[in-house]
């Protein structure tokens, strides 16, 4: 067989394998999740709760924020508690101390260790023996743990309502006594599956996640297995990825290409719908603008709490809803500079304007406006308690991260994605009847397909789903729509750009796009698992994802290569000058996607790794250089690119935009560097010496020296936000005129006579 067929039947076959393990594996989150009680009872025959007032629960957790306010098994916002952690250790301390003061006397601080000792084994038997009935559906529970569960449930309301403002919650969050007592009875059930034993297993059902040695919730052996074997994979991956580069160095079967003496896309005609595609551009720099400001007032929080500088700016824009801004607003102007790149590209695959495509085009910017602004009044809505559970969940708040608008617009968002799906596809359509170009295209064409149905996974759980099934299909989102084929989708892009400008055959690129897709979807589709080992999943998807998500760094140790390889292929005319900017852009993408997605990431995958470190600051060090480093300066890129072939060929004032692109690493890596990964640190070494629950809580959080390295973090803000200010003033100023350089006099094509010779 020809290589070009090796690697098509390779893809083919990687896809498919990698989404049958993917939905082989997710049956069993189905089938094995924490069961929900159909009724709690206690010993004496007092009912606790129904399985209608669990999900009541679940429903007021949603409305509040959810995951945008503290986290349940790790996942969510690190400001607040983890909510189950923090329960069970709650209700491991109201147990022995109840103890204690019944048999000593005295207590359980004041014990002896040999008497603690004593307490703790019989904590360990009442709080890890299972005794739910599956046949009748009720859980029991003995008087004594009933009565903890009260007195937790008295204190963990008091946190939610907003009176800890060092939780960063504002008052009167919660002000319904009845929506509180279902909010309790749903956080004891969610730190139950925490410590209760599988049946017949000798660990929980969230693998013992969190850790908390009153109840001997310590990594299984799995855990600690399946991160040996990750890591030896890894290494043995990285050394036949480098083997076989090595082994085809020098085996190219073309002649070198002929770079161009000038630019293929000079002159470029701009059709209607390209020229509609500059209020994407614009709509990308406000929303990224606005999402930057909403991350500096969410820092803040940590420090102040309710307050911003003095001002109760926490009344009007509490935490969980600027939080929910700046994550969502974060999704929407990346998502919106992807969509705008490949409308703009369209008619060029294509070789011609569809009918009416401007239309399409316009009328596709509508309906993502109103998405927008639509689901960010509904949030705002949902989170000061003005709607009810069921019109919460449709209009405001999911709960969710990274899917936290409405179910109403989340569909609507998906129709605007089919309708992006159907532009592109009647668009790009002749490409794929010229046999050079059908390959790169065809490929190109599928990401499109992905991207415009893979979000629709967030459709397939509801308000009242289990929360180990909503977790499942939320990483389909995550995990697959953004973090997958978004990044397939760029590759092609810029495939198809190389190619079209002549600096790598056609037939080169498309190679290189199949191969690199192989990779990267081969550790990235069943990867996803990674997200779920402590969400109440068996055992097998510890080692199912611990095994892939090791595979997503492999292709990531030869992005210094890609990196070489796009400034050579810049620096290979003296006509891609034009397109210096967008290139360092790319450039940036490739180190964030090794130091970020490759070394963070790696960072807290292992599920040895992952148990001490989930839920803690070390996360958002990986969310911020992964997003924001790989996908955010893409789009940015991608912004710059289309804003070069709109602007036509008058020269730029560059300085502004050298600026942001400085301005906008530096930052990026001082706000890691000095506050995010320090913190994290500190964190992971309390999580393994006391527990998860102390490492977030605010005795940990409200330390002087946590403290300083919050307020470190302004350091690298206030260089990321003025290298914000310069994009946005170079953006503005290629509307109203000054960012453009004085106009030379037209001369011979730069550097003809250089490369001639």
């Amino acid at each position: 067989m020809q290589p070009k067929r090796i690697h098509w039947l390779a893809l083919v076959f990687v896809v498919g394998g990698a989404f049958f393990l993917l939905g082989f594996f997710g049956r069993e989150v189905y089938r094995q999740a924490p069961p929900i009680p159909e009724r709690i009872v206690t010993a004496s025959g007092v009912q606790l709760a129904t399985r209608d007032q669990l999900l009541d629960g679940q429903q007021v957790w949603q409305s509040a924020g959810g995951q945008q306010v503290g986290s349940i098994w790790g996942h969510g916002a690190y400001q607040a508690p983890d909510w189950s952690a923090d329960w069970l250790h709650r209700e491991c301390l109201a147990l022995l101390d109840g103890w204690s003061r019944d048999e000593h006397g005295v207590a359980y601080e004041e014990l002896e260790p040999e008497d603690r000792a004593a307490l703790e084994g019989r904590l360990k038997v009442e709080l890890r023996t299972n005794s739910y009935d599956a046949a009748t559906g009720t859980l029991t529970v003995s008087d004594e743990r009933a009565a903890a569960w009260q007195q937790v449930g008295e204190q963990a309301p008091v946190v939610v309502a907003g009176l800890r403002e060092d939780y960063a919650i504002q008052e009167g969050a919660i002000r319904d006594p009845e929506r509180l007592q279902r909010l309790s009875q749903f956080f004891s059930w969610t730190a139950w599956a925490c410590v209760t034993d599988r049946p017949g297993r000798n660990y929980s059902y969230t693998n013992n996640w969190p850790h908390e040695p009153l109840v001997g919730n310590v990594p299984t052996a799995a855990n600690v297995v399946w991160s040996v074997l990750s890591v030896l994979l890894l290494l043995a991956a990285i050394g036949g990825l480098v083997w076989y580069r090595a082994a085809q160095r020098g085996r190219e079967d073309e002649d070198p290409v002929e770079v161009p003496r000038r630019d293929p896309l000079r002159g470029l005609v701009l059709t209607p719908s390209m020229r509609a595609v500059a209020k994407y551009c614009g709509t990308v720099v406000v929303l990224f603008v606005f999402q930057v400001l909403l991350g500096a007032v969410v820092a803040h929080y940590t420090v102040e709490g309710e307050g911003f500088f003095g001002f109760p700016l926490a009344r009007y824009l509490p935490y969980p809803l600027a939080r929910t801004w700046h994550v969502q607003t974060g999704i929407f102007w990346i998502a919106t500079a992807f969509l705008g790149a490949g409308l703009f590209l369209a008619p060029v695959i294509g070789g011609r304007e569809p009918r009416h495509q401007r239309l399409g085009v316009n009328v596709l910017f509508g309906a993502l406006l109103v998405v927008v602004v639509g689901s960010l009044i509904g949030e705002a809505l949902s989170i000061h308690q003005r709607l009810g559970l069921d019109a919460g969940f449709w209009f405001g708040h999911q709960g969710y991260e990274y899917v936290d608008l409405g179910r109403f617009w989340q569909i609507a968002l998906f129709a605007g994605l089919l309708l992006w799906l159907f532009l592109m596809a009647r668009a790009i359509r002749p490409a794929l009847k010229q046999r050079e170009s059908r390959g790169l295209v065809g490929l190109l064409g599928m990401a499109i397909v992905a991207i415009g149905l893979f979000y629709g996974a967030g459709l397939m759980y509801g308000a009242r789903s289990h929360l180990a099934v909503a977790e499942y299909w939320r990483w389909w989102v995550v995990h697959l729509w953004v973090e997958g084929f978004f990044e397939v989708f760029a590759t092609g892009v810029l495939a198809y750009l190389f190619s079209s400008l002549g600096l790598v055959r056609r037939a080169s690129a498309t190679r290189a796009f199949v191969a690199s897709t192989t990779i990267f979807l081969l550790g990235g589709i069943p990867g996803t698992f990674h997200h779920l080992y402590f969400s109440g999943t068996p055992v097998s998807i510890t080692a199912v994802g611990a095994v892939f998500s090791a595979l997503e760094v492999v292709p990531l140790v030869l992005v210094g290569y890609e990196a070489l390889e796009t400034l050579r292929l810049g620096r290979a005319a003296p006509w891609m000058e034009h397109y210096r900017w967008p290139i360092r852009f790319f450039v940036g993408v490739t180190f964030w996607n090794l130091v970020g997605a490759g070394l963070f990431g790696f960072l807290i995958n292992p599920p040895v790794a992952l148990y001490y470190m989930q839920g803690l600051n070390t996360t958002p060090v990986h969310a911020h250089t992964a997003l924001f480093g790989v996908y955010g300066l893409l789009s940015l890129g991608l912004v710059v690119l289309l804003l070069r072939k709109l602007t036509g060929e008058r020269p730029w004032r560059t300085g502004p935009l050298a600026y942001a692109f400085w301005a906008l690493n530096v930052g990026l890596a001082l706000m890691v560097l000095l506050s995010l990964l320090p913190i994290g640190l500190i964190q992971t070494w309390a999580s393994v010496d006391r527990g998860l629950w102390f490492a977030r809580s605010s005795e940990l959080l409200q330390t002087p020296l946590v403290e300083r390295l919050r307020w470190m973090r302004i350091v690298g803000d206030t260089v990321f936000m003025t290298g914000v200010a310069a994009f946005a003033w170079f953006s503005l100023g290629l509307w109203f005129g000054w960012s453009y350089a004085p106009e030379r006099e037209p001369r011979s094509e730069p550097g003809i006579a250089s490369l001639e010779a």
